[in-house]
């Protein structure tokens, strides 16, 4: 049975397993990092995402910090860059890669997780329109996590009447590393002028590499668990200018789960001719199910979407928490394709 504990606490568990005075050591299995921006890290969430808009390249950039009032702050910063790279392979179709970097630092010893991701997606366009299409993705990578062992503090640390720092976990090291495989599928549909969908389904970790700091051969098979995803994503435009853009996301690792639901109101100020191009801003409110309640807003300009986001924790940490969660800020560019202009040929819904 899958635990109502949501990935982000099963993450600030391990965190604080390394933050804390340790009487001896166990093992656990590490959760992948998230973001309450998820959209704006589309190939963290789906290999299939990789090329999903509409232009010649994209480019992203988040910083999240969390738990500050808890332990020293989660800190995560990831970036990526993806472009379609042969076009018109069949009428419209496109295939795309790109490049994700993430890392992440949470806890006293600041365990760190450093991992480079590549990605290829295949777009098949279908319909009389254009106005359909499926995607496949595939994403391969490396990942080394580490933790200074000289910080942390085991009953065994006192040799010969001396404090020794780090003798108590000579079973442990301090460095693990391992090649990670990832796939994933997506369908897109503009429906209409007025409304588009997206749905995405993805596995992490497919090799479910083994992954574990500590050195005894009983706990040598402590591999990474498997991540399920699943995405639902909207466009709809009440108004010429006004467009509600709902989205789902849901994740499932090892015995954690998370849920996020919740919408996007977008207003465009500028000129409504080229939606993807113009002046616009946004305001969105999410809710993490057992975990936090977020909100977003931001401005997008010329290809640039600049976002700002807050988490306020409503789980049973909220105390510990002091009800604070995460501060995050988001920076995608999209570089335009003129072509684009010309004919208005555009993804059926770039929603992540």
């Amino acid at each position: 049975m899958i635990s109502k504990r949501t990935i982000s606490r099963a993450g600030l568990a391990i965190a604080l397993a390394f933050s804390f005075t340790l009487q001896g050591t166990q093992d656990v299995k590490a959760q992948d990092v998230h973001f309450t921006q998820f959209n704006a890290t589309p190939m963290l969430i789906n290999p299939a995402f990789t090329g999903n808009f509409s232009g010649r390249a994209r480019a992203s950039a988040i910083y999240r910090d969390q738990w500050r009032s808890v332990t020293v702050p989660f800190k995560t910063i990831a970036v990526s860059v993806d472009a379609p790279v042969v076009t018109d392979l069949t009428l419209d179709d496109y295939l795309a890669v790109g490049v994700q970097l993430y890392n992440d630092r949470a806890g006293d010893a600041n365990l760190s997780n450093l991992s480079a991701l590549a990605s290829v997606a295949y777009h098949k366009f279908l319909g009389a329109n254009v106005n359909k299409v499926i995607s496949v993705g595939f994403q391969g990578g490396y990942a080394q996590k580490s933790f200074d062992l000289t910080k942390l503090y085991f009953s065994g640390d006192f040799v010969n009447d001396q404090f020794v720092p780090g003798a108590g976990g000579s079973t442990l090291n301090n460095k693990v590393d391992y090649f990670l495989f990832n796939a994933g599928l997506s369908w897109a549909h503009a429906a209409g002028e007025n409304f588009s969908y997206v749905i995405g389904l993805g596995a992490n970790n497919i090799n479910q590499p083994l992954e574990t700091f500590d050195r005894r051969e009983d706990l040598a098979d402590v591999g990474l668990g498997m991540r399920y995803n699943a995405q639902i994503g909207a466009i709809a435009y009440v108004s010429d200018k006004l467009s509600l853009r709902p989205a789902f996301l849901y994740q499932s690792q090892a015995n954690a789960t998370e849920m996020v639901a919740g919408n996007e109101f977008h207003l465009i100020v500028g000129d409504p001719e080229f939606r993807t191009y113009t002046t616009a801003v946004f305001l969105g409110g999410w809710y993490r199910f057992d975990d936090a309640m977020m909100v977003s807003a931001g401005l997008e300009f010329k290809g640039f979407r600049l976002g700002l986001a807050y988490d306020y924790t409503v789980s049973s940490l909220k105390n510990a928490a002091k009800s604070t969660g995460g501060f995050e800020i988001a920076l995608t560019w999209i570089a335009p394709d003129p072509l684009d202009f010309a004919r208005k040929l555009i993804y059926p819904c770039s929603r992540f």
